[in-house]
């Protein structure tokens, strides 16, 4: 099984939909409200260089933004 972790912030309307679109396929992951636990940022910027949001790491693979297409594609390797 692949480990899913969304980091995402509180108001952020592109999470909502990426969590969502985890949840309506039954696709189990762990989000990290970056609003919440401020101390994930620096890891989040250092690996992808990037502090927008939502960003999801699969087995140590990045997806940055709401992108269901690469999503799936990492899933399924």
């Amino acid at each position: 099984m692949k480990q899913v972790t969304v980091y995402t912030t509180t108001t952020c309307p592109y999470c909502t939909l990426l969590k969502n679109f985890l949840a309506e396929r039954g696709i189990p992951f762990k989000e990290v409200n970056l609003h919440q636990h401020p101390e994930a940022v620096d890891y989040v910027v250092r690996s992808t260089g990037q502090m927008g949001v939502p960003q999801t790491e699969i087995n140590g693979r990045w997806v940055i933004g709401f992108d269901p297409q690469r999503i799936m594609q990492l899933l399924q390797q």
